[in-house]
């Protein structure tokens, strides 16, 4: 993998590059469509990369690993011939996930042991063995087996918590080093942040990372409790360490103002649910704001779903109709809120892209962060 550092913002952290793979090139920043299970919840590939344009889409390590299991996904030759997806992918190495069981599993030096969601069976996840899984699944950027710390731990807690993932860490790293990619391509290593909301923990955490000298990094255990100011506080205190010639990636974040206020931070990659899982139930994002599609206020209003979207389902479709199929449950609503959302994403991040490459970002901003806030 390689990261090439194209243009940085005036007045502004904000960075336009561009990541090549074996699998394609990514310009940043960028937004990643989450496919958990190896599919973009409710969207054909036509949609993903005709409609949405998505440049890279997620897979995850736990759920992977446990449905369709690992001899499948060697058998298909990995998840890029299994689902049909061409471009790049990112896992996520199921630490998060595995950690979110809370009851259900345990946390010893070796690694995490945990009980299956889908038929409690016994497992347990070692750091060498997250990266063996990741080499089976096949994605292009893997990431390094950490423990998410809840916003809200104790000081304590998340420095015995940080001390665990980087001692993880550097066992992740030799077992990537001593293992070869299966299936033909390179694949490529990134470790994770951690330090809660800790800025002595967070500067010795991303000073350890940054010693490896890999491709990329990611910034870990935001967005999972702590205040949003606390957020961006840490997302600087990291950057400001972090090499500039690499790419940062921010994990699970966020709402579009979020992604904004970060890309002004110094962050080029960034991952969430959250366009899919609301727009399952409803809350469509615009550039004029927020539309709840269960709201009276659109039974009535016969006009395109979104006049500004760029996706065709905001042009094939009236809020009315939309607002129809949220309020019987029909399966379409659904679809097509996931696809409007993934697609002004996808266009939020490009449009970034350009204001960074002619150096207007940060007035443009300002202006978008309060447009993009309102509740139409």
């Amino acid at each position: 993998m390689k990261f090439e550092l194209i243009h940085k913002g005036k007045g502004t952290k904000a960075r336009a590059g561009k990541i090549t793979t074996d699998h394609g090139e990514i310009e940043t920043p960028i937004f990643m469509p989450v496919g958990t299970i190896g599919s973009v919840k409710g969207l054909h590939l036509k949609d993903l990369t005709d409609d949405v344009k998505a440049q890279i889409i997620l897979g995850n390590t736990y759920h992977l690993y446990l449905r369709p299991g690992l001899d499948t996904l060697e058998k298909a030759g990995g998840l890029h011939k299994f689902n049909g997806w061409n471009g790049p992918i990112l896992t996520d190495s199921g630490g998060f996930q595995v950690f979110s069981l809370g009851d259900i599993r345990k946390i010893t030096e070796e690694g995490a042991e945990f009980s299956s969601h889908i038929d409690g069976s016994k497992h347990l996840f070692t750091p060498e063995s997250v990266m063996d899984t990741q080499r089976t699944i096949g994605a292009d950027i893997i990431m390094a087996f950490d423990e998410c710390t809840p916003g809200d731990s104790d000081y304590g807690y998340a420095k015995k918590s940080l001390a665990l993932t980087q001692r993880w860490l550097e066992r992740c790293i030799k077992r990537f080093d001593e293992t070869e990619p299966k299936y033909g391509y390179s694949q490529t290593l990134f470790p994770i942040v951690q330090g809660c909301v800790y800025k002595d923990l967070r500067v010795k955490a991303a000073e350890h990372v940054a010693s490896f000298e890999r491709d990329g990094y990611a910034i870990g255990g935001l967005s999972v409790g702590e205040s949003e100011e606390d957020m961006y506080s840490m997302v600087e205190v990291v950057n400001d360490v972090l090499p500039e010639n690499k790419p940062r990636y921010l994990m699970g974040v966020g709402t579009p103002v979020n992604i904004l206020e970060n890309i002004d931070r110094g962050v080029d990659m960034f991952d969430c649910v959250m366009p899919t899982r609301n727009g399952r139930n409803g809350m469509l994002f615009t550039w004029n704001g927020i539309m709840n599609m269960r709201n009276q206020k659109w039974a009535n209003d016969f006009s395109p779903l979104d006049p500004s979207g760029t996706s065709y389902v905001d042009h094939s479709y009236t809020k009315a109709y939309v607002r129809h199929l949220y309020k019987s449950k029909e399966m379409l609503g659904a679809q097509i809120g996931s696809i409007h959302n993934l697609t002004f994403y996808l266009s939020l991040v490009r449009e970034a892209r350009k204001q960074i490459l002619d150096g207007t970002f940060p007035e443009w901003k300002e202006r978008m962060v309060k447009q993009l806030s309102r509740r139409l």
